[in-house]
């Protein structure tokens, strides 16, 4: 089985930033293409998504917006979308994990079952090193540089989910781990590099929110909608990097650029992005 979350041969070029701009509606995510009907934009759209690609998996930049799975609009998700890639079978690639609805970034899918069970107990063994980045507020963390081990719990009020942290020792407890670092900072927000050790539901966003400086965009934990008079478009975070063990052998690693809008909003913040970060190994 794979294993679902939050959310790489040779690198492709990134082939341009793509938001989520298709609305058809949709049913639910399909195990073979047979199932899914889509248009020529919509095929055009997530082939422009991909960021790597070989005979065992495909990545793509998975815009902001754009559910990975399931969800309650009413509109294609990517594991819809997939069927774009589908075999004569019918079979389409597998996600391998999620990512938020708003958050961008890299995401794997598997071609086959085979390689998606590789991938799924690559992630379940944690041998798959993950690096997001965020934006947040106010100013730097303290320290700049840290572990947070905090607990997690998931608490439903009506439809919603919310994650909170909580004691260890809370019957619904998940133990949640969770590597940051400030890339640039100002008195207003900063630019932190995260590395997750698990993958908890909400993780990053509640961990950074339980150390005062929640990502922005996110109200749901507490982060700000504009800083520095500017308008924060959606939630500030973004999948950067992938290193994992390749199906076929030996390690790959998949970046994917700075989404336009977080990288305009970080310029407008006097935060200088860097060219690279650790990649996994913060």
């Amino acid at each position: 089985m794979t294993q679902m979350n939050a959310d790489e041969p040779r690198m492709l070029k990134p082939r341009g930033e793509a938001r989520n701009t298709l609305g058809q509606a949709s049913g639910r995510s399909a195990s073979s293409a047979d199932k899914i009907s889509l248009s020529e934009a919509e095929i055009a759209f997530v082939r422009s998504l991909v960021i790597y690609e070989d005979g065992e998996l495909i990545a793509l930049n998975k815009p902001p917006g754009l559910s990975s799975q399931g969800g309650r609009i009413a509109a294609h998700t990517l594991d819809d979308l997939l069927a774009a890639f589908a075999k004569s079978s019918g079979v389409k690639p597998r996600l391998v994990h999620r990512l938020d609805r708003d958050t961008s970034g890299v995401i794997l899918t598997a071609r086959s079952q085979p390689g998606a069970a590789f991938l799924g107990k690559a992630m379940m063994s944690r041998r798959v090193k993950k690096t997001y980045l965020a934006l947040v507020a106010p100013g730097a963390p303290d320290p700049r540089e840290g572990g947070i081990e905090a607990a997690l719990r998931k608490e439903s009020q009506g439809r919603e989910a919310y994650i909170k942290v909580c004691p260890p020792d809370h019957p619904d407890a998940q133990a949640a781990s969770t590597r940051y670092r400030t890339l640039a900072a100002s008195d207003t927000a900063a630019l932190v590099e995260l590395a997750p050790r698990t993958g908890r539901m909400h993780q990053l966003r509640v961990h950074l929110a339980s150390i005062g400086r929640p990502i922005a965009g996110d109200p749901r934990y507490g982060g700000a909608l504009v800083l520095a008079g500017a308008p924060v478009p959606r939630l500030m975070l973004h999948a950067a990097a992938l290193v994992f063990p390749h199906p076929s052998g030996g390690e790959r690693r998949i970046e994917a650029p700075l989404p336009a809008d977080m990288a305009a909003l970080s310029q407008a913040l006097g935060l200088a992005v860097p060219g690279r970060w650790s990649g996994g190994n913060l």
